[in-house]
């Protein structure tokens, strides 16, 4: 037989690579912005520059080898980066033989980061239910204002969490939501938190909506409200909010809708015109990807850009006119389309500046804690500074926001991505909400897919799920609260737990 790995050269290979991994602590981690960050927050940056540092590297052929020995690999380590390289490198240097290895690591230093997940996710949506780890967020549809019975149900389906979405709806809407909500979990004597989305720069679909479903080829003008296109052809005029955006688009970039349903190319820029005068740009669009049986465009769906790197400020003047209401129920703010480490700040600070006035808008406890939802590629690129920058101002977690990300990277890129996040995240040692189009056949159907019920499981991985809002959705939340508590048994994030299987118990 082929001898075995050789552990002193593989303790030699982990001791390389953990002394590079200090290294960047040394020379990179002073550089990051960690001014007035508590020890724990300092901790977590450093496990993230760790973190960041180790997966520089190809470790395909050292993990293979440390599985032929035996021992723990280095795959679980998002959490304690630092204590695992240790772990192993102990193990090692004993099976070698040799003295020269780190010293084994305690338990309770190689559980400290998981242990700070769930801290901060208790401080982001309060405790876990007793059966699973993982929470569920439903999104409260408009009829939550008016009808009590809506929350009711939801809290009483399973949810832990609800969201509210400041696009839509008015602030006294928003705040008799979280009046409902509220008195629905005192009656069950259980905290329900209330996240409350402000609406960021998303261009939404206005007005002008042709009825007939949109086909490959068919065109139309993407427009300000009440403009024309400067090119009188007959086509019809989709407005949209945000018309700004318009000016920054150029020819032959790509346009989507509804969370990549239509997908379209700028052909045409044209002057946007109102009583005579210009407004602004208009853009023809043709349509070059659609489902074959086509696909309407709907009001208030949004649209993407993904080739564009769009400016605009953050938090937007709508978002900071709906902050003192969101101050006064939101147990934590979701920050849409968070770009830029100086546009936390500047949330932080005007919440701050709300927070400090003669007649603060919070409501008793502490102020709420903020979710970034990562949308857009720069979002993505920038999420190591983003978290570092949010921490230090108080508990954060990260949305995974899937339809936006599926439109802005490619399908195909978002698998992969959406791991890469997660595995950031808990590096980060920041909790995570997995979102968008989970459950979403049977929120609005009745009937889940194959596909998202495999795909709700992966929920397991993150400490809470959000699930859109649809004519079944107490259904959805009843479902996903099972397939959670079902995996609990089954996995810890990455980690399998190796409980007992049952499917074969009678076997044997």
């Amino acid at each position: 037989m082929p001898a075995g790995p050789d552990p002193s050269a593989l303790l030699d290979r982990v001791l390389t690579l953990r002394e590079d991994v200090e290294r960047q602590v040394r020379t990179a981690f002073p550089g990051w912005p960690l001014a007035g960050a508590d020890t724990e927050v300092r901790a977590s940056a450093a496990n993230l520059v760790r973190y960041l540092a180790l997966r520089r590297h190809d470790l395909h052929d050292l993990q293979r080898d440390l599985i032929l020995l035996g021992l723990s690999s280095l795959g679980r380590a998002e959490a304690r980066v630092g204590p695992q390289l240790d772990a192993v490198g102990s193990a090692l240097a004993a099976l070698a033989g040799r003295a020269d290895g780190p010293s084994p690591p305690t338990a309770e230093t190689l559980l400290a980061g998981e242990g700070l997940i769930e801290r901060r996710a208790r401080a982001v949506f309060g405790p876990p239910p007793p059966d699973r780890r993982v929470r569920v967020l439903a999104t409260l549809p408009s009829s939550a204002a008016q009808d009590p019975d809506v929350t009711h149900r939801l809290v009483a389906a399973g949810a832990d969490a609800v969201r509210i979405n400041t696009a839509h709806d008015t602030p006294d809407d928003w705040a008799a939501m979280a009046a409902h909500v509220r008195a629905a979990a005192a009656e069950r004597g259980r905290h329900v938190a209330v996240e409350v989305d402000l609406a960021g720069p998303k261009m939404r679909i206005a007005g002008g909506v042709p009825e007939a479903r949109q086909q490959l080829g068919d065109s139309f003008w993407l427009a300000p409200p009440g403009s024309r296109a400067g090119s009188a052809d007959g086509l019809p005029r989709v407005e949209v909010t945000l018309p700004s955006i318009l000016e920054q688009v150029g020819l032959g970039q790509e346009v989507w809708f509804d969370d990549g349903k239509i997908g379209g190319q700028v052909v045409e820029l044209a002057t946007a015109e109102s009583d005579g005068a210009p407004v602004g740009t208009a853009l023809r669009v043709v349509v070059e990807h659609v489902g074959r049986k086509g696909q309407r465009l709907r009001l208030e769906k949004g649209v993407n850009f993904p080739d564009t790197e769009i400016d605009l400020p953050v938090p937007t003047a709508e978002d900071l006119a709906a902050l003192p209401h969101v101050l006064g129920i939101a147990d934590a703010i979701g920050f849409s389309f968070v770009q830029r480490p100086a546009e936390i700040d500047a949330l932080h600070d005007a919440m701050a500046a709300l927070l400090a006035g003669p007649s603060p808008a919070r409501r008793e406890g502490p102020p709420p804690a903020l979710v970034l939802k990562v949308e857009t590629r720069l979002a993505v690129r920038a999420l190591p500074s983003l978290i570092v920058h949010a921490l230090r101002r108080g508990p954060t977690a990260v949305m995974i926001a899937r339809g936006d990300l599926g439109v802005e990277l490619g399908f195909e890129r978002l698998a992969e991505v959406q791991e890469e996040l997660l595995w950031l995240c808990e590096a980060a040692h920041v909790p995570v909400i997995w979102a968008t189009q989970v459950l979403e056949a049977m929120a609005k159907r009745g009937v889940p897919t194959r596909a998202e019920v495999t795909d709700a499981a992966m929920g397991e991985r993150a400490e809470c799920v959000m699930l859109n809002k649809g004519p079944y959705a107490e259904e959805a939340v009843r479902s996903l609260a099972d397939v959670l508590r079902r995996m609990h048994r089954h996995q810890n994030k990455k980690t399998p737990r190796l409980g007992a299987l049952r499917a074969w118990a009678s076997e044997g």
